[in-house]
């Protein structure tokens, strides 16, 4: 059975939906009415295919399509209230797109194509933002908030989770991955588990056996491995 994620920040329109779904014998395994939570919930029930507003507050569809791990990201169905028109410029590359008010005709053609298809999703990268991300979706205690990359000194991934760590020390989970991170916000490796914000680095203290650390503006230790420090101090400029 196909398990399905709905994402719309409307809930009359996820409420309609699901019936649809429903009655089409989908299992709804879970909803988000934002794209924070929307990201959590993909990565932990792994919907094969998640029916997506594109225009939510915040963070919209689309960006959030940008932010997930394009080797964990699952099959995408844009739900929208664009005119035809407006979706041409997806289209060709998106699973498929439903319109506002989703008809159920409409939804069978699209669930047959989802029963049909075998191997890889589309290249969402040619539809998502390819600009670089300046605002970090992340958890901090009972809160969710969007957190200015300037204000993150360096990324730590540990067995837990994501941290984004600011320059007083405190640590903000993500759903973001270091993947993601390192190829759309400019923070550069410094080491397999590690991610440090360019800006913030003060200097680069060497270590014995060929790693060291960067010693950030605001007085943070960031370990540096062996096998990232040369090309960390070529993108610095730093010449040790």
């Amino acid at each position: 059975m196909i398990q399905a994620l709905l994402v719309d920040d409307e809930p009359l329109a996820r409420d309609e939906l699901r019936c649809l779904l429903e009655d089409a014998g989908i299992d709804v395994v879970g909803e988000a009415s934002n794209a924070i939570e929307a990201m959590q919930m993909i990565y932990r029930l792994r919907p094969d295919v998640v029916f997506l507003d594109i225009q939510m507050p915040r963070i919209s569809g689309l960006e959030l399509v940008g932010m997930l791990d394009p080797d964990k990201i699952p099959q995408i169905v844009f739900v929208t209230a664009f005119d035809e028109h407006a979706v041409k410029a997806f289209e060709e590359h998106a699973f498929d797109y439903l319109l506002k008010p989703v008809l159920a005709s409409r939804l069978n053609k699209t669930l047959a194509r989802l029963s049909k298809q075998n191997g890889a999703a589309p290249d969402y990268n040619l539809i998502a933002p390819r600009q670089a991300l300046r605002q970090l979706p992340c958890h901090r205690h009972d809160r969710i908030l969007l957190l200015p990359l300037d204000e993150v000194d360096y990324v730590v991934a540990r067995l837990s989770g994501v941290y984004l760590v600011t320059q007083d020390g405190t640590e903000h989970f993500t759903e973001l991955t270091l993947k993601v991170l390192e190829e759309k916000t400019g923070l550069l490796r410094c080491h397999r588990q590690y991610l440090v914000h360019p800006e913030k680095v003060a200097q680069i203290v060497l270590g014995e056996t060929g790693g060291g650390e960067v010693i950030t503006r605001a007085g943070l230790n960031v370990p540096v491995s062996r096998r990232f420090l040369k090309p960390l101090k070529a993108q610095l400029g730093v010449l040790l």
